[in-house]
């Protein structure tokens, strides 16, 4: 089975050090939650993230709302053809149940992603649909055991979605970055064994998700 990990995704709940700020304790209010109880958002709390460590890869859990909508709404996901995780920015590691749909509306996700922090699984029928565990992407990478690791990047050697799909066998793990901007961290990067470039600009994750499953699904049922 393919394994697609939204890698350093910038999802995670507003860390301690910034839950004194404003702009967090008015939005938490809005929400009837405690500041250590929601998600980190640019929108909302951008004041408070000024200066913080790895800005950039951070407070954007829309981004990956998109990517997952794009990844678990397709043929590929639905017959079983390929396992869904993310990889947090804290390392955190969500994994799906099979044939789970996630909300299309951002707001019902936040909530689902805010219940499952809080909850640690979700379960509907019997049957666990989400759950978080502690767990880097090197942890990830071991309990998967790919034979190989592909990630996208522009400082990777220039090829085609075509191409790449082309390359992607049973055992594959496909790594895309679950964040706004920038690289995949070092350490992230020594993992991965194939880095690949599809052009000169740097594409949203929920772009290369889209097209490169679309690539795959043809090598599968075309």
């Amino acid at each position: 089975m393919i394994s697609l990990v939204l890698s350093e995704s910038s999802l995670e709940l507003v860390p301690y050090e910034l839950q004194d700020h404003p702009s967090v304790i008015s939005h938490a209010r809005k929400l009837g939650k405690h500041p250590s109880e929601i998600l980190l958002d640019n929108s909302w709390h951008f004041a408070a993230m000024k200066g913080i460590e790895n800005e950039m890869k951070r407070g954007r859990p829309d981004l990956v709302h998109f990517s997952i909508l794009e990844a678990t709404t397709i043929p590929l996901y639905l017959q079983n053809k390929i396992k869904i995780y993310i990889h947090t920015i804290d390392d955190k590691v969500i994994y799906f149940g099979q044939n789970v749909l996630i909300p299309k509306s951002y707001h019902r996700f936040e909530g689902v992603i805010e219940k499952l922090y809080c909850e640690k699984k979700i379960i509907a029928n019997n049957k666990v649909l989400l759950e978080i565990k502690e767990k880097t992407f090197s942890e990830l990478l071991d309990e998967i055991n790919p034979s190989k690791v592909i990630g996208f990047s522009t400082k990777g050697k220039s090829s085609s979605y075509e191409k790449i799909a082309a390359e992607i066998s049973d055992n594959t793990c496909i790594a895309i970055g679950g964040f706004q901007k920038g690289h995949f961290s070092d350490f992230i990067e020594n993992k991965i064994t194939n880095l690949y470039s599809i052009g000169d600009e740097s594409f949203e994750g929920h772009v290369v998700v889209a097209r490169l499953l679309y690539e795959c699904e043809k090598t599968i049922f075309m």
